[in-house]
């Protein structure tokens, strides 16, 4: 049997994600970080830390978005990806996540908060089977998909990643 990115898809039961590609959420800690204990973008308690299963199809993209909170993507399995993070200063910063080290990837990478990123798969014909870690923990009220518009006009030297990761 083969395995790919249909494959993990049933297999570990994910679901469609507003930022494209597929997820299922695999751990909410029970410890609680309390609103007051928070930076003010927050707007209540959060867990902890969160943790998902994430898969992008060769065809598939992780949108532009941003969160109120750091953010680890891990690699499983399938084609390496490249991440593409605006970063505060408004340069542009890629890396590669996947299992070849010889090959300038990696196998984890972090993501500060409140920065725009987005990710696509390196080979179309392929999947990318990824772990996604959140602290603290990921609440859809700290997620934010990018206006195209609004991006191009904050960031025209990015103009081609932006037009295609949004």
């Amino acid at each position: 049997m083969e395995i790919d990115g249909p494959y993990w898809i049933d297999k570990l039961d994910l679901q469609r994600h507003p930022e494209g590609g597929y997820f299922r959420e695999t751990f909410r800690s029970d410890r609680c970080i309390r609103r007051d204990a928070l930076s003010s973008e927050y707007d209540g308690d959060r867990s902890a830390q969160t943790a998902i299963y994430y898969l992008l199809s060769g065809d598939d993209r992780s949108k532009f978005h941003r969160l109120h909170s750091d953010e680890i993507w891990h690699f499983y399995a399938g084609s390496a990806i490249t991440l593409y993070i605006i970063l505060r200063d408004g340069k542009l910063q890629k890396i590669k996540l996947g299992s070849d080290p010889g090959n300038s990837e990696f196998p984890q990478a972090a993501i500060n908060r409140g920065v725009w990123f987005g990710a696509k798969v390196d080979r179309r014909d392929s999947y990318a089977l990824l772990g996604c870690t959140v602290a603290p923990g990921f609440e859809f009220n700290d997620f934010e998909l990018a206006s195209r518009d609004l991006l191009i006009k904050e960031y025209p030297e990015h103009r081609k990643i932006i037009e295609d990761l949004t």
